[in-house]
């Protein structure tokens, strides 16, 4: 393996991304703030406007460019959770419970927080708002009455939702988000045709695995029923029927036709991995069909000229069939796509389930350490003893990163947000002044939220600490324990959740790789099966949604260890070293779409003993992932050293692959090598 990269672990953990200004979810977010602390202070009961301002803040960290329906569940999802834990907690408060007694209800809801965590993305932040909410009610001043809590942050938070209800309505094709993600697609599949053979084509293809990824979460899957009203056709590649003067842009046909176009993207993508593979590039003039592609679908359709020309390996022959039928597909034209006309499961189902193993032990991780800081808050006086179990539940979120790093940017962050407090409650204390510095707070949380937890905490500790003044719940001189509540919250995470917790990092990263290699080891069985005459199209349909999964798994995994490198010795080195397995993977995946590509068009008839290399090949790595034993070294025959600015690239064979020979048997080759140095 490479040897260290020159670029610290610590520089990468503190390096911000640099997202586009969300400017529709900022103007949002700062009117559902404003409208609810306006709302108390004209009718002079700021209480319930600090509620209500909370739900809004809560449905903002939730909140996303995507149609209305899928917006309204997940904003839904995570208030509802951030509601339920306010009762629970105004109730305890209520009740007057001791303090044995209230850290036995707080640990037993992050039991419930940390499993429903664990089940996916919005598992995740519906038990942290569950978590945090519960620690707020446990603590905060009750209104009048008591249990108005919970319903005024629900009423910010349908405030939020109503705020954003027009933009999930577009009035033109090109503002759906559904019709900018597929055009995003296409422009990422341009980018990766332009950068076949070159040192850039693999970072291209990440970027295009990203974009479909976007697309995937945007359409969701079509009922049973749905998909029977289609009309079926003796071809089973055939699409449904359409009537061609159907305009593409009426609002009851975009989402079948941007699944439709979806479904062509991902047969255009399979030919591009395969090319990829090979190192083979294409014409300029065929490269930036996509582009064109992805002008059309903003424009709502319209002809896109596939250039002739002479496709002359297999990859190449079903790269060219690939783009003229999503040529047809933007074109409003029936189209043979080599695809099933569904998506597999929506990937909240195929999460690791409530009870399950995984998503019990990640309870009894924050169960644990809400216990021990439950344990701390009973034994010392701290002001605001919310504080701390409020911390743990954000810095525990599972799907924000490494904890260290959550743990260690929380507290510098709190550190940083008191200091911006202190200096604008010098300036002045006036109600309305402080709702515009909340309004203005929560406006930036969306671009701070994409571009770094640190700069998230930064911006997050000033609007709550501007809501718990606007509550007359603090003055200035009690936000600096709030940095000692945080510092100890964190420590309290380092040492029960991240250092004695028996699920190390390793335990993160090589999950993620076994669940990968079963996701190609499908996706072989599937290219390299050979069916009756009745199922060879249904086999073909649904290889490309096999390597759809497949990509996702290995985007997981690629994150998960993108992660590890940001984090100190010995996660760094762990996941350094895991880093070739995870190119030799993607790399496999763009093998086997090759071979399809010389099955499908170039007539090969898989050679059972390469099949069965490259499944014991397969079996071994999912071994070493499960006994965390990663390879140490590269295959040196195939794969030069990645450069060191760019260590999760993955790295390119030295030459083009001979389409005359077997792209499965050179796959299994460079898999072997691999394993041999493990």
């Amino acid at each position: 393996m490479s040897s260290p990269d020159a670029v610290s672990w610590w520089a990468r953990a503190v390096r911000p991304a640099r997202p586009p200004l969300p400017l529709a979810l900022m103007a949002r977010a700062a009117v559902g703030m404003a409208v609810p602390l306006a709302a108390g202070l004209s009718a002079h009961r700021l209480d319930l406007g600090v509620f209500a301002g909370l739900g809004a803040m809560h449905a903002t960290m939730n909140d996303r460019v995507e149609p209305s329906r899928l917006r309204a569940v997940r904003i839904g999802t995570a208030v509802f959770a951030s509601a339920l834990g306010m009762l629970i907690g105004t109730a305890l408060q209520r009740a007057d419970v001791d303090g044995l007694a209230l850290g036995a209800a707080l640990t037993l809801t992050a039991f419930v927080s940390g499993a429903l965590s664990a089940t996916g993305p919005r598992g995740s932040a519906a038990g942290m708002l569950l978590l945090v909410s519960a620690a707020l009610g446990s603590g905060m001043p009750l209104p009048d009455p008591w249990w108005a809590a919970a319903p005024m942050m629900l009423a910010g938070a349908v405030l939020v939702v109503l705020l954003g209800l027009p933009a999930g309505v577009p009035k033109r094709p090109a503002a759906d988000p559904r019709v900018r993600a597929l055009a995003a697609a296409y422009d990422a599949l341009g980018r990766t045709l332009a950068d076949l053979g070159t040192s850039r084509a693999a970072g291209s293809r990440q970027v295009l695995t990203a974009r479909l990824n976007q697309l995937q979460d945007l359409l969701p899957n079509q009922s049973r029923s749905r998909r029977r009203s289609r009309n079926p056709s003796r071809n089973p590649n055939e699409g449904p029927s359409r009537n061609p003067n159907e305009g593409p842009s009426r609002s009851r046909h975009t989402e079948p036709r941007t699944r439709r176009m979806y479904e062509a993207a991902l047969a255009a993508t399979e030919a591009a991995t395969g090319l990829l593979w090979a190192r083979r590039a294409v014409p300029p003039e065929v490269a930036g069909v996509p582009a064109r592609l992805a002008a059309a679908v903003r424009r709502g359709g319209g002809e896109v000229v596939v250039p002739d020309w002479q496709p002359d390996t297999p990859s190449r022959q079903a790269l060219d069939v690939a783009l003229r039928a999503a040529a047809d597909t933007v074109a409003g034209r029936d189209a043979q796509l080599g695809t099933a006309p569904a998506p597999p499961p929506d990937p909240w189902r195929l999460r690791v389930r409530l009870l399950s193993g995984g998503s019990v032990r990640y309870g009894l991780r924050v169960a644990l350490c809400i216990a021990v800081g439950s344990a701390v808050t009973a034994n010392f006086p701290l002001s605001k003893s919310y504080w701390v179990p409020m911390t743990i539940a954000f810095v525990l979120k599972p799907d924000l990163g490494s904890v260290f790093l959550r743990a260690v940017s929380r507290s510098i962050g709190t550190v940083l947000g008191v200091v911006v407090t202190a200096a604008l409650l010098v300036l002045t204390t006036e109600h309305w002044a402080l709702t515009a510095v909340a309004a203005l707070c929560v406006a930036l949380l969306p671009y701070a939220t994409a571009a770094h937890y640190g700069l998230n905490t930064v911006v997050m500790t000033p609007m709550a600490l501007v809501l718990l003044q606007l509550g007359g719940q603090s003055s200035a001189a009690e936000f600096w324990p709030r940095v000692l509540d945080t510092v100890l919250a964190s420590a309290i995470v380092l040492l029960f959740g991240y250092l004695l917790w028996p699920e190390r990092p390793r335990h993160r990263i090589e999950p993620r790789l076994v669940d990968a290699t079963r996701a190609l080891r499908a996706y072989l069985d599937a290219v390299t099966a050979v069916p009756g005459p009745a199922g060879a199209h249904r086999a073909d349909r649904a290889e490309v949604w096999l390597r759809r999964t497949a990509y996702r798994s290995l985007a997981d995994a690629r994150q998960e260890v993108r992660q590890g490198l940001a984090e100190p010795p010995p996660t760094g080195r762990l996941a350094e070293q895991w880093l070739p397995a995870t190119a030799a993977l993607e790399r496999l995946g763009g093998a086997v779409a090759a071979f399809a590509a010389q099955i499908r068009y170039g007539g090969r008839v898989p050679d059972p003993d390469e099949v069965d290399r490259v499944r014991r090949a397969l079996d071994e790595l999912t071994a070493a992932a499960r006994a965390h034993r990663p390879p140490t070294t590269p295959p040196a025959a195939t794969t030069p050293p990645a450069p060191t600015d760019r260590p999760t690239k993955p790295t390119e064979p030295p030459e083009p692959h001979d389409p005359t020979r077997s792209a499965l048997g050179r796959a299994a080759d460079e898999l072997e090598a691999l394993l041999t140095n493990s």
